[in-house]
């Protein structure tokens, strides 16, 4: 249990780092952009819970994907879907697509994010997502950490070698100076963003909110 618990901070860990760093070129050989698309497959968890939840008549198995005040519209939903997918084949597709589409829809509100549709089976998933999903199946989250860790580090030293370059030269003319600092502020924005995330910190309009497990900010 505590490597699973560890695998899900380190799944969280890695969007968060996406996002912050986002038109990183280093970093992303390994993480490409993510948008919180993983829920929205047919592959992603949220539905497998679905598709289980219809073939056993058990509504419970996905409200764990919703809040609290979206239960009544979701038992709703599941309903409706149990009685339709009975009349034929057809119907059977239609009424769980339906269902899919109701669930991965009020999820992402509860996140807080856009419903942008549903991805078909086979979509490919971000690796770093793909990674932490891997970990928390097997139980072990070393290699998950080994790679996260490697790539982090990589990005880390890659700026300070051009940043110490750079400022060798920084007194030779007002351009090499300028390039010096622009080195400068590359290599520490990286830094800072890093160390908030590890923290378990966000920027939010240039002031720093603690985020508590439950994902939610400390103002």
């Amino acid at each position: 249990m505590r490597n699973k618990n560890f695998a899900l901070s380190l799944s969280a860990l890695v969007v968060f780092l996406i996002i912050m760093l986002w038109g990183d070129n280093n970093l992303f050989s390994f993480l490409v952009p993510f948008v919180f698309a993983h829920c929205d497959t047919m592959d992603g968890p949220v539905i497998k819970d679905a598709q289980k939840a219809l073939e056993t008549g058990n509504v419970n198995r996905v409200l764990i994907w919703v809040q609290k005040k979206d239960e009544a519209e979701i038992k709703k939903a599941f309903e409706k879907t149990l009685a339709v997918r009975k009349l034929n084949q057809q119907s059977k597709e239609l009424a769980d697509m339906y269902f899919f589409e109701t669930l991965v829809r009020i999820h992402r509100a509860g996140e807080g994010e856009p419903y942008m549709g549903i991805k078909p089976t086979g979509t490919e998933v971000e690796p770093g997502i793909s990674a932490a999903d891997k970990a928390i199946e097997t139980g072990s989250v070393d290699d998950l950490a080994k790679d996260v860790s490697a790539q982090i580090a990589k990005g880390i030293l890659d700026r300070f070698k051009v940043v110490m370059e750079k400022k060798n030269h920084a007194d030779e003319s007002i351009e090499a100076g300028r390039k010096y600092v622009e080195s400068y502020v590359t290599f520490i924005h990286y830094v800072e963003k890093l160390h908030l995330a590890v923290s378990g910190q966000v920027v939010h309009h240039g002031e720093a909110k603690e985020a508590t497990p439950e994902g939610h900010h400390k103002h």
